[in-house]
């Protein structure tokens, strides 16, 4: 490890290419860095400046070293300021799994708000679909889960809240068959034809929601594919009422009564108490806002 000078002085001599230079760029006499110079040289045991040209040059071996050292001073600092962060509170990293279907861009308010405490948390945001959701904040890949589905399953010291209800409305391509059934819709009609899912991120257990048994089913990737594809018949589902109002309203999309409706699901955020550092803190706090929450959960409208 180089100390700050014998670093600056590497670098005097490397941007200035003379001994004399490099001493008036640093302040100091030319016989003081010679002296330096050569004890750097005794105690590496190697040539770090090449002295046969008229510009003074770092060899290879002096090249790497400034390089390395240049490194290893920076991530000292690093570290340094993340073993301060964390005394004082703030995690080193935090990860944040929301729900696919959760538009990642409603969050950009909150990051730039986060951004602004300047609190050196490294923050990691995924997303999972479904039962995925829950297994990651379960097998520790996540410190705090938003928009997670279903009642809260028996993880060990786990907390949460209510995010809000999402209505699901039964919608259909008015160019698919369904559109101009009778209805209520009856689940041995709708079991005819072919159902649009989300595909379900669990790694243990795929589940599918607001289908019935029999159904074939097409798996999109998320609740955006799922509410296009419907609107082109390729299936027929459920999806957030919200979302699809704008093509309902536009007669891209056919809504339908059905004999068994689809009742709304409470969406949760959820975490670890045992964990708990001044960023999941304060990202728990962000979710508990009634406007971010409502946000959230109305989502992003998709338009024709």
């Amino acid at each position: 490890m180089l100390s700050e000078d014998e670093l600056a002085l590497l670098e005097a001599i490397r941007e200035t290419g003379s001994l004399s230079r490099a001493a008036a760029k640093l302040g100091k006499a030319p016989s003081t860095l010679s002296s330096a110079a050569r004890q750097l040289e005794e105690r590496f045991d190697a040539l770090l400046f090449d002295r046969r040209r008229y510009r003074l040059q770092l060899t290879p071996a002096g090249q790497l070293l400034t390089n390395e050292a240049t490194r290893l001073l920076e991530d000292h600092a690093r570290l340094t300021q993340r073993v301060k962060q964390v005394a004082n509170g703030w995690e080193d990293r935090l990860s944040i799994v929301t729900d696919e279907i959760l538009e990642f861009e409603l969050l950009f308010p909150s990051l730039r708000a986060f951004d602004a405490l300047d609190s050196g948390v490294q923050l990691r945001l995924t997303h999972e679909v479904l039962g995925g959701t829950w297994e990651a904040l379960r097998e520790g890949r996540a410190d705090l889960v938003v928009g997670a589905t279903n009642e809260p399953p028996a993880i060990p010291t786990l907390r949460w809240h209510e995010l809000g209800v999402m209505e699901w409305v039964f919608a259909v391509s008015p160019r698919h068959p369904l559109a101009k059934t009778a209805e209520p819709l009856h689940a041995d009609t709708i079991a005819k034809h072919r159902a649009i899912v989300v595909a379900d991120s669990s790694r243990n257990a795929s589940r599918g929601y607001g289908t019935v048994g029999g159904q074939r089913k097409l798996a999109v990737p998320s609740m955006r594919a799922k509410v296009l594809a419907q609107r082109e018949g390729l299936g027929v589902g459920w999806v957030p009422r919200q979302r699809a109002q704008a093509l309902i309203a536009a007669g891209q999309l056919v809504e339908k009564r059905v004999a068994d409706p689809r009742e709304p699901n409470t969406l949760y955020v959820a975490w670890r108490g045992d964990a708990e550092g001044r960023a999941l803190a304060w990202w728990v706090e962000q979710f508990r806002q009634p406007r971010l929450a409502k946000r959230l959960i109305q989502g992003l409208p998709i338009s024709a």
